[in-house]
Protein backbone atom coordinates (compact mmCIF):
# COMPACT_ATOMS: atom_id res chain seq x y z
CA UNK A 1 0.00 0.00 0.00
CA UNK A 2 1.44 2.99 -0.60
CA UNK A 3 2.12 5.76 1.35
CA UNK A 4 -0.55 8.48 0.45
CA UNK A 5 -3.08 6.30 0.75
CA UNK A 6 -2.41 5.50 4.31
CA UNK A 7 -2.19 8.88 4.88
CA UNK A 8 -5.40 9.03 3.43
CA UNK A 9 -7.04 6.54 5.35
CA UNK A 10 -5.67 7.69 8.65
CA UNK A 11 -7.11 11.07 8.23
CA UNK A 12 -10.02 10.09 7.52
CA UNK A 13 -10.09 7.75 10.14
CA UNK A 14 -8.46 10.57 12.81
CA UNK A 15 -11.39 13.17 11.17
CA UNK A 16 -14.32 10.80 11.82
CA UNK A 17 -12.97 9.91 15.35
CA UNK A 18 -12.71 13.51 16.21
CA UNK A 19 -16.13 14.47 14.62
CA UNK A 20 -17.60 11.45 17.12
CA UNK A 21 -15.31 12.69 20.27
CA UNK A 22 -17.13 16.47 19.09
CA UNK A 23 -20.70 15.13 18.87
CA UNK A 24 -20.66 12.56 22.32
CA UNK A 25 -18.99 15.64 24.05
CA UNK A 26 -21.64 18.61 23.01
CA UNK A 27 -24.30 15.81 23.97
CA UNK A 28 -22.79 15.27 27.56
CA UNK A 29 -22.61 18.96 28.03
CA UNK A 30 -26.35 19.33 26.57
CA UNK A 31 -28.00 16.77 29.13
CA UNK A 32 -25.44 18.82 32.09
CA UNK A 33 -26.85 21.88 31.27
CA UNK A 34 -30.31 20.31 30.88
CA UNK A 35 -30.01 18.49 34.53
CA UNK A 36 -28.64 21.87 35.97
CA UNK A 37 -31.64 24.04 35.03
CA UNK A 38 -33.60 21.11 36.28
CA UNK A 39 -31.96 20.95 39.57
CA UNK A 40 -32.28 25.16 39.85
CA UNK A 41 -35.89 24.63 39.17
CA UNK A 42 -36.44 22.45 41.77
CA UNK A 43 -34.22 24.27 44.01
CA UNK A 44 -36.42 27.69 43.70
CA UNK A 45 -39.92 25.29 43.60
CA UNK A 46 -38.84 23.84 47.09
CA UNK A 47 -37.58 27.30 48.25
CA UNK A 48 -40.55 28.82 47.33
CA UNK A 49 -42.83 26.73 48.91
CA UNK A 50 -40.79 27.06 52.46
CA UNK A 51 -41.34 30.40 52.40
CA UNK A 52 -45.36 29.78 51.70
CA UNK A 53 -45.21 27.14 54.42
CA UNK A 54 -43.73 29.54 56.83
CA UNK A 55 -46.19 32.37 56.50
CA UNK A 56 -49.07 29.49 56.58
CA UNK A 57 -47.35 28.23 60.36
CA UNK A 58 -47.92 31.82 61.30
CA UNK A 59 -51.07 32.42 59.94
CA UNK A 60 -52.25 29.30 61.10
CA UNK A 61 -50.54 30.48 64.55
CA UNK A 62 -51.96 33.46 65.07
CA UNK A 63 -55.54 31.79 63.95
CA UNK A 64 -55.68 29.31 66.52
CA UNK A 65 -54.71 32.14 69.12
CA UNK A 66 -57.78 34.50 67.89
CA UNK A 67 -59.99 31.79 67.64
CA UNK A 68 -59.37 30.58 71.47
CA UNK A 69 -59.88 33.83 72.86
CA UNK A 70 -63.02 34.59 70.23
CA UNK A 71 -64.41 31.53 71.70
CA UNK A 72 -64.01 32.29 75.50
CA UNK A 73 -65.88 36.02 74.74
CA UNK A 74 -68.65 34.10 71.97
CA UNK A 75 -69.59 31.33 75.20
CA UNK A 76 -69.88 34.08 77.44
CA UNK A 77 -72.17 35.94 75.56
CA UNK A 78 -74.18 33.24 74.71
CA UNK A 79 -74.93 32.34 78.10
CA UNK A 80 -76.00 35.99 78.79
CA UNK A 81 -78.73 35.69 76.23
CA UNK A 82 -79.94 32.29 76.49
CA UNK A 83 -80.83 33.75 80.34
CA UNK A 84 -82.34 36.71 78.84
CA UNK A 85 -84.59 34.86 76.34
CA UNK A 86 -85.48 32.52 79.00
CA UNK A 87 -86.88 34.96 80.83
CA UNK A 88 -88.91 36.94 77.77
CA UNK A 89 -90.38 33.65 77.00
CA UNK A 90 -91.65 33.19 80.63
CA UNK A 91 -92.89 36.23 80.74
CA UNK A 92 -94.96 36.01 77.86
CA UNK A 93 -96.28 32.76 78.74
CA UNK A 94 -97.26 33.85 81.91
CA UNK A 95 -99.09 37.13 80.07
CA UNK A 96 -100.70 34.84 77.22
CA UNK A 97 -101.74 32.33 79.58
CA UNK A 98 -105.44 32.30 78.14
CA UNK A 99 -104.95 32.40 74.07
CA UNK A 100 -105.45 30.19 72.09
CA UNK A 101 -102.90 26.83 71.16
CA UNK A 102 -102.97 28.32 67.62
CA UNK A 103 -101.49 31.65 68.61
CA UNK A 104 -98.91 30.22 70.41
CA UNK A 105 -97.61 28.05 67.83
CA UNK A 106 -97.17 30.79 65.57
CA UNK A 107 -95.21 32.87 68.03
CA UNK A 108 -92.98 30.03 68.96
CA UNK A 109 -92.09 29.25 64.90
CA UNK A 110 -91.25 33.26 64.56
CA UNK A 111 -88.99 33.28 67.31
CA UNK A 112 -87.29 30.63 66.08
CA UNK A 113 -86.71 31.81 62.49
CA UNK A 114 -85.93 35.24 64.37
CA UNK A 115 -83.01 32.67 66.38
CA UNK A 116 -81.71 31.01 63.70
CA UNK A 117 -81.53 34.10 61.65
CA UNK A 118 -79.66 36.04 64.66
CA UNK A 119 -77.14 32.89 64.92
CA UNK A 120 -75.93 32.92 61.11
CA UNK A 121 -75.38 36.94 61.52
CA UNK A 122 -73.56 36.21 64.56
CA UNK A 123 -71.36 33.47 63.51
CA UNK A 124 -70.49 36.31 59.96
CA UNK A 125 -69.58 39.00 62.47
CA UNK A 126 -67.72 36.21 64.68
CA UNK A 127 -65.91 35.25 61.76
CA UNK A 128 -65.27 38.49 60.04
CA UNK A 129 -63.84 39.86 63.21
CA UNK A 130 -61.83 36.59 63.82
CA UNK A 131 -59.86 37.41 60.10
CA UNK A 132 -59.78 41.07 60.76
CA UNK A 133 -58.08 40.67 64.16
CA UNK A 134 -55.51 37.57 62.31
CA UNK A 135 -54.87 40.37 59.37
CA UNK A 136 -54.11 42.99 62.34
CA UNK A 137 -52.18 40.69 64.21
CA UNK A 138 -49.94 39.50 61.05
CA UNK A 139 -49.19 42.83 60.18
CA UNK A 140 -48.24 43.55 63.81
CA UNK A 141 -45.72 40.81 63.34
CA UNK A 142 -43.94 42.14 60.87
CA UNK A 143 -42.22 44.52 63.40
CA UNK A 144 -40.92 41.29 65.31
CA UNK A 145 -37.50 40.50 65.38
CA UNK A 146 -37.26 37.22 62.83
CA UNK A 147 -36.55 35.01 65.90
CA UNK A 148 -40.17 35.61 67.51
CA UNK A 149 -41.33 34.87 64.39
CA UNK A 150 -39.46 31.67 62.95
CA UNK A 151 -38.41 28.29 64.60
CA UNK A 152 -34.74 27.70 62.96
CA UNK A 153 -34.74 24.69 63.30
CA UNK A 154 -38.19 24.20 61.86
CA UNK A 155 -37.06 25.94 58.88
CA UNK A 156 -33.87 23.56 58.62
CA UNK A 157 -36.99 20.90 58.40
CA UNK A 158 -38.98 22.86 56.01
CA UNK A 159 -36.10 23.19 53.09
CA UNK A 160 -35.29 19.37 53.62
CA UNK A 161 -38.74 17.94 53.22
CA UNK A 162 -39.66 20.56 50.26
CA UNK A 163 -36.53 18.99 48.54
CA UNK A 164 -37.30 15.73 49.38
CA UNK A 165 -40.83 16.09 47.81
CA UNK A 166 -38.95 17.61 44.55
CA UNK A 167 -36.72 14.44 44.43
CA UNK A 168 -33.23 16.31 45.81
CA UNK A 169 -31.77 14.10 48.73
CA UNK A 170 -28.18 15.72 49.31
CA UNK A 171 -26.73 17.68 51.96
CA UNK A 172 -27.09 21.60 51.91
CA UNK A 173 -26.06 24.76 53.97
CA UNK A 174 -28.32 27.30 54.69
CA UNK A 175 -27.91 31.10 55.95
CA UNK A 176 -30.76 33.65 56.99
CA UNK A 177 -29.52 37.44 56.44
CA UNK A 178 -31.28 40.57 56.93
CA UNK A 179 -31.57 43.34 54.27
CA UNK A 180 -28.04 44.40 55.49
CA UNK A 181 -26.32 41.00 54.31
CA UNK A 182 -25.82 40.53 57.89
CA UNK A 183 -26.09 36.72 59.15
CA UNK A 184 -29.37 35.66 61.35
CA UNK A 185 -28.89 32.53 61.51
CA UNK A 186 -26.16 30.18 60.07
CA UNK A 187 -22.63 29.12 61.26
CA UNK A 188 -21.07 29.47 57.96
CA UNK A 189 -20.80 32.08 55.67
CA UNK A 190 -22.15 30.45 52.51
CA UNK A 191 -20.53 33.25 50.25
CA UNK A 192 -16.86 32.04 50.97
CA UNK A 193 -18.21 29.16 49.56
CA UNK A 194 -16.22 29.89 45.42
CA UNK A 195 -17.22 27.89 42.72
CA UNK A 196 -20.93 27.15 44.18
CA UNK A 197 -24.54 28.67 42.90
CA UNK A 198 -25.90 30.03 45.99
CA UNK A 199 -29.88 29.87 45.82
CA UNK A 200 -31.80 32.92 47.73
CA UNK A 201 -35.77 33.32 48.90
CA UNK A 202 -37.13 36.00 50.23
CA UNK A 203 -39.05 35.44 53.73
CA UNK A 204 -42.54 37.61 54.56
CA UNK A 205 -41.96 39.27 51.54
CA UNK A 206 -44.43 41.86 51.93
CA UNK A 207 -42.64 42.81 55.10
CA UNK A 208 -41.28 46.52 55.61
CA UNK A 209 -38.17 47.29 53.85
CA UNK A 210 -36.09 46.97 57.13
CA UNK A 211 -37.44 43.41 58.20
CA UNK A 212 -37.13 42.06 54.78
CA UNK A 213 -35.37 38.56 55.39
CA UNK A 214 -33.51 36.26 52.82
CA UNK A 215 -32.46 32.71 53.14
CA UNK A 216 -29.52 31.34 51.41
CA UNK A 217 -28.90 27.96 50.01
CA UNK A 218 -25.59 26.07 49.02
CA UNK A 219 -24.98 22.10 48.02
CA UNK A 220 -22.09 21.72 47.99
CA UNK A 221 -21.94 18.24 46.24
CA UNK A 222 -24.20 20.04 43.49
CA UNK A 223 -21.87 19.53 40.70
CA UNK A 224 -20.77 15.28 41.61
CA UNK A 225 -24.79 15.09 41.48
CA UNK A 226 -25.09 16.79 38.69
CA UNK A 227 -22.75 14.53 37.21
CA UNK A 228 -23.60 11.68 38.19
CA UNK A 229 -26.97 11.74 36.00
CA UNK A 230 -24.31 11.86 32.77
CA UNK A 231 -22.40 8.80 34.58
CA UNK A 232 -24.11 6.27 32.19
CA UNK A 233 -22.39 7.47 29.20
CA UNK A 234 -18.43 7.98 30.42
CA UNK A 235 -17.74 4.12 29.40
CA UNK A 236 -18.74 5.58 25.85
CA UNK A 237 -16.83 8.31 26.10
CA UNK A 238 -13.74 5.96 27.45
CA UNK A 239 -13.93 3.46 25.19
CA UNK A 240 -14.11 6.36 22.17
CA UNK A 241 -11.12 6.84 23.13
CA UNK A 242 -9.40 4.25 23.64
CA UNK A 243 -10.41 2.99 20.13
CA UNK A 244 -8.34 6.26 19.27
CA UNK A 245 -5.35 5.32 21.05
CA UNK A 246 -5.53 1.69 19.49
CA UNK A 247 -5.88 3.49 16.14
CA UNK A 248 -2.80 5.96 16.61
CA UNK A 249 -0.61 2.98 17.35
CA UNK A 250 -1.70 0.97 15.01
CA UNK A 251 -0.91 3.90 12.61
CA UNK A 252 2.57 4.30 14.02
CA UNK A 253 3.37 0.37 13.98
CA UNK A 254 2.16 0.54 9.88
CA UNK A 255 4.19 3.51 9.25
CA UNK A 256 7.31 1.55 11.26
CA UNK A 257 6.58 -2.03 10.00
CA UNK A 258 6.81 0.07 6.31
CA UNK A 259 9.94 2.12 7.37
CA UNK A 260 11.45 -1.08 8.37
CA UNK A 261 10.38 -3.16 5.19
CA UNK A 262 12.38 -0.44 3.20
CA UNK A 263 14.99 -0.71 5.05
CA UNK A 264 15.05 -4.76 5.04
CA UNK A 265 14.72 -4.19 1.23
CA UNK A 266 17.83 -1.75 1.11
CA UNK A 267 19.75 -3.89 2.75
CA UNK A 268 18.70 -6.84 1.21
CA UNK A 269 19.60 -5.25 -2.03
CA UNK A 270 22.76 -3.52 -0.83
CA UNK A 271 24.13 -7.48 0.61
CA UNK A 272 23.39 -9.03 -2.73
CA UNK A 273 25.30 -5.99 -4.46
CA UNK A 274 27.96 -6.56 -1.93
CA UNK A 275 28.34 -10.47 -1.77
CA UNK A 276 28.55 -10.07 -5.87
CA UNK A 277 32.26 -8.36 -5.71
CA UNK A 278 33.93 -10.61 -3.50
CA UNK A 279 32.54 -13.76 -4.93
CA UNK A 280 33.25 -12.24 -8.92
CA UNK A 281 36.71 -11.54 -7.12
CA UNK A 282 37.31 -14.88 -5.75
CA UNK A 283 36.03 -16.92 -9.05
CA UNK A 284 38.49 -14.87 -11.13
CA UNK A 285 40.95 -15.45 -8.81
CA UNK A 286 40.48 -19.39 -8.38
CA UNK A 287 40.38 -19.18 -12.56
CA UNK A 288 43.57 -17.36 -12.47
CA UNK A 289 45.51 -19.88 -10.39
CA UNK A 290 44.00 -22.52 -12.47
CA UNK A 291 45.64 -21.35 -15.45
CA UNK A 292 48.41 -23.77 -17.02
CA UNK A 293 49.82 -20.58 -18.38
CA UNK A 294 50.53 -18.86 -15.19
CA UNK A 295 52.32 -21.40 -13.07
CA UNK A 296 55.58 -20.13 -13.80
CA UNK A 297 54.81 -16.57 -12.78
CA UNK A 298 54.54 -16.76 -8.54
CA UNK A 299 54.11 -13.41 -8.71
CA UNK A 300 50.86 -13.32 -10.23
CA UNK A 301 49.92 -16.71 -8.41
CA UNK A 302 50.87 -14.86 -4.87
CA UNK A 303 48.76 -11.57 -6.25
CA UNK A 304 45.75 -13.84 -6.58
CA UNK A 305 46.10 -16.36 -3.10
CA UNK A 306 45.96 -12.59 -1.71
CA UNK A 307 42.91 -11.88 -3.57
CA UNK A 308 41.49 -15.05 -2.37
CA UNK A 309 42.04 -13.53 1.19
CA UNK A 310 40.72 -10.75 1.46
CA UNK A 311 37.73 -11.53 -0.36
CA UNK A 312 37.24 -14.36 2.13
CA UNK A 313 37.89 -12.09 4.84
CA UNK A 314 35.29 -9.74 3.28
CA UNK A 315 32.37 -12.06 2.97
CA UNK A 316 33.47 -13.20 6.63
CA UNK A 317 32.67 -9.73 7.48
CA UNK A 318 29.13 -9.43 5.49
CA UNK A 319 28.04 -12.93 7.11
CA UNK A 320 28.98 -11.71 10.74
CA UNK A 321 26.57 -8.46 9.62
CA UNK A 322 24.00 -11.14 8.73
CA UNK A 323 23.87 -12.54 11.99
CA UNK A 324 24.04 -9.32 13.94
CA UNK A 325 20.69 -8.95 12.21
CA UNK A 326 19.43 -12.39 12.67
CA UNK A 327 20.55 -11.27 16.48
CA UNK A 328 17.80 -9.00 16.08
CA UNK A 329 14.93 -11.17 14.96
CA UNK A 330 15.39 -13.66 17.11
CA UNK A 331 15.04 -11.29 20.14
CA UNK A 332 16.98 -13.53 22.46
CA UNK A 333 20.81 -12.99 22.83
CA UNK A 334 22.77 -15.88 25.05
CA UNK A 335 25.94 -14.17 26.85
CA UNK A 336 28.72 -15.86 28.70
CA UNK A 337 29.48 -13.27 31.47
CA UNK A 338 32.56 -12.84 32.75
CA UNK A 339 34.56 -9.78 35.17
CA UNK A 340 36.99 -8.30 32.63
CA UNK A 341 39.06 -5.40 33.36
CA UNK A 342 38.02 -2.91 31.09
CA UNK A 343 41.66 -1.44 31.41
CA UNK A 344 43.50 -4.21 30.04
CA UNK A 345 40.67 -4.93 27.27
CA UNK A 346 41.10 -1.73 25.65
CA UNK A 347 44.70 -1.93 25.93
CA UNK A 348 44.45 -5.61 24.17
CA UNK A 349 42.00 -3.64 21.19
CA UNK A 350 44.06 -1.12 21.06
CA UNK A 351 47.46 -2.60 20.23
CA UNK A 352 45.78 -4.80 17.15
CA UNK A 353 43.85 -1.60 15.94
CA UNK A 354 46.67 0.66 16.18
CA UNK A 355 48.17 -0.29 12.93
CA UNK A 356 44.62 0.29 11.09
CA UNK A 357 44.20 3.72 12.60
CA UNK A 358 47.91 4.69 11.46
CA UNK A 359 47.43 2.98 7.82
CA UNK A 360 44.24 5.65 7.86
CA UNK A 361 46.93 8.27 8.47
CA UNK A 362 45.27 8.90 12.47
CA UNK A 363 46.89 8.47 15.90
CA UNK A 364 45.44 6.66 18.79
CA UNK A 365 45.68 7.93 22.34
CA UNK A 366 44.35 5.98 25.54
CA UNK A 367 43.90 7.32 28.71
CA UNK A 368 42.84 4.70 31.21
CA UNK A 369 41.73 6.59 34.15
CA UNK A 370 39.33 4.44 35.94
CA UNK A 371 40.42 3.07 39.38
CA UNK A 372 38.01 0.52 39.80
CA UNK A 373 37.68 -0.69 36.17
CA UNK A 374 36.41 -4.45 36.63
CA UNK A 375 32.84 -5.11 34.66
CA UNK A 376 31.05 -7.58 34.49
CA UNK A 377 30.33 -8.36 30.64
CA UNK A 378 30.31 -10.66 27.55
CA UNK A 379 33.97 -10.29 26.56
CA UNK A 380 32.97 -11.43 22.57
CA UNK A 381 30.27 -8.93 22.54
CA UNK A 382 31.53 -6.34 24.25
CA UNK A 383 34.84 -6.30 22.22
CA UNK A 384 32.37 -6.19 18.62
CA UNK A 385 30.61 -2.86 19.72
CA UNK A 386 34.13 -1.44 20.74
CA UNK A 387 35.50 -2.35 17.59
CA UNK A 388 31.97 -0.93 15.82
CA UNK A 389 32.69 2.20 17.25
CA UNK A 390 36.54 2.57 16.40
CA UNK A 391 35.94 1.10 12.80
CA UNK A 392 33.29 3.78 12.53
CA UNK A 393 36.26 6.54 13.39
CA UNK A 394 37.89 5.23 10.23
CA UNK A 395 34.93 4.88 8.15
CA UNK A 396 33.62 8.56 8.85
CA UNK A 397 37.03 10.24 9.23
CA UNK A 398 37.24 14.19 7.55
CA UNK A 399 39.57 13.89 4.69
CA UNK A 400 40.51 16.98 5.23
CA UNK A 401 42.79 16.50 8.42
CA UNK A 402 44.57 14.20 10.42
CA UNK A 403 42.41 11.59 12.33
CA UNK A 404 42.67 11.44 16.56
CA UNK A 405 41.08 8.60 17.93
CA UNK A 406 40.65 8.85 21.75
CA UNK A 407 39.61 6.31 24.84
CA UNK A 408 38.66 7.17 27.73
CA UNK A 409 37.91 5.39 30.82
CA UNK A 410 36.78 6.60 34.10
CA UNK A 411 35.22 5.99 37.09
CA UNK A 412 31.35 7.65 37.55
CA UNK A 413 30.05 7.00 41.08
CA UNK A 414 29.43 3.18 41.13
CA UNK A 415 30.13 2.70 37.56
CA UNK A 416 32.85 2.49 34.90
CA UNK A 417 32.30 4.91 31.90
CA UNK A 418 33.68 4.90 28.47
CA UNK A 419 34.16 7.10 26.03
CA UNK A 420 35.68 7.01 22.04
CA UNK A 421 35.72 10.28 20.39
CA UNK A 422 36.90 10.90 17.11
CA UNK A 423 37.64 14.40 15.20
CA UNK A 424 35.47 12.96 12.30
CA UNK A 425 32.88 14.61 10.26
CA UNK A 426 30.53 14.60 12.92
CA UNK A 427 26.56 13.88 12.80
CA UNK A 428 23.58 16.40 12.06
CA UNK A 429 21.26 16.96 15.29
CA UNK A 430 18.40 15.57 13.04
CA UNK A 431 20.39 12.56 12.59
CA UNK A 432 21.74 11.47 15.76
CA UNK A 433 18.32 10.39 17.40
CA UNK A 434 18.74 8.01 14.84
CA UNK A 435 21.72 6.45 14.65
CA UNK A 436 21.09 3.38 17.25
CA UNK A 437 17.62 2.46 14.51
CA UNK A 438 18.16 -0.40 12.77
CA UNK A 439 19.34 -0.28 9.00
CA UNK A 440 19.23 3.87 9.65
CA UNK A 441 22.26 5.26 7.46
CA UNK A 442 23.50 8.62 8.25
CA UNK A 443 23.47 9.99 4.87
CA UNK A 444 26.98 11.08 3.69
CA UNK A 445 26.04 13.65 0.80
CA UNK A 446 27.98 12.73 -2.47
CA UNK A 447 30.72 10.34 -0.29
CA UNK A 448 29.87 6.85 -1.54
CA UNK A 449 32.66 5.15 -0.30
CA UNK A 450 31.11 4.35 3.15
CA UNK A 451 30.00 1.30 2.84
CA UNK A 452 27.66 -0.46 5.42
CA UNK A 453 23.84 -1.80 6.17
CA UNK A 454 22.54 0.28 9.11
CA UNK A 455 23.31 -2.76 12.02
CA UNK A 456 26.51 -1.67 13.44
CA UNK A 457 25.07 0.85 15.99
CA UNK A 458 21.85 -0.97 16.20
CA UNK A 459 23.88 -4.01 17.46
CA UNK A 460 26.45 -2.03 19.54
CA UNK A 461 23.24 -0.40 21.72
CA UNK A 462 21.29 -3.70 22.13
CA UNK A 463 24.26 -5.22 23.41
CA UNK A 464 25.27 -2.30 26.39
CA UNK A 465 21.50 -2.52 27.30
CA UNK A 466 21.80 -6.35 27.70
CA UNK A 467 24.87 -5.56 29.51
CA UNK A 468 22.67 -3.35 31.82
CA UNK A 469 24.38 -0.01 30.72
CA UNK A 470 23.97 2.95 29.16
CA UNK A 471 25.49 4.58 25.76
CA UNK A 472 24.79 7.95 24.08
CA UNK A 473 26.18 9.94 21.24
CA UNK A 474 27.26 13.61 21.15
CA UNK A 475 28.67 15.32 17.82
CA UNK A 476 29.17 18.52 16.51
CA UNK A 477 28.64 18.85 12.61
CA UNK A 478 32.08 18.58 11.48
CA UNK A 479 33.76 18.80 14.26
CA UNK A 480 33.80 15.17 16.48
CA UNK A 481 31.78 12.30 17.33
CA UNK A 482 31.49 11.60 20.84
CA UNK A 483 30.14 7.91 22.27
CA UNK A 484 29.85 7.57 26.28
CA UNK A 485 29.32 4.34 27.48
CA UNK A 486 28.25 3.44 31.32
CA UNK A 487 28.64 -0.11 33.10
CA UNK A 488 28.26 -1.03 36.44
CA UNK A 489 31.46 -1.57 38.27
CA UNK A 490 31.78 -4.86 40.13
CA UNK A 491 33.80 -4.54 43.75
CA UNK A 492 36.75 -7.04 44.03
Amino acid sequence: MRKSTIWLLGAVMLFAFFGLLYLQANYIHAIISNQEDQFEEAVKRSLYQVSNDIELEETAKFLDDQIIASNKRYLGKKSTRSSSRIMQGEQQRLSLGGNKSTLSEKKDLSLQSQAIQESWQERYLYNQNLLDQVIRNLMKASDKPIEERLDFDKLNNYIKTELQNNNLELPFTFVLVDNNKNIIFGNEDINSCHGKRIYSQVLFPKSSDNKVYTLKVVFPTERKYVLNSVSFIVPSLVFTVVLLLIFISTLYVIFRQKRLSEMKNDFVNNMTHELKTPVASISLAAQTLNDPGLKNSPRLMESARAVIGDESKRLGFLVEKVLQMSLFEDGATQFKMVDVDVNDLIASIANTFVLRVEKAGGTLDIELEALESTIMIDKMHFTNVLFNLMENAIKYRNPNKSLELIIKTANVGDRVQITIQDNGIGIKKENIKKIFDRFYRVPTGNRHDVKGFGLGLAYVKRIVNELNGTIKAESDYGEFTRFIISLPSVKI
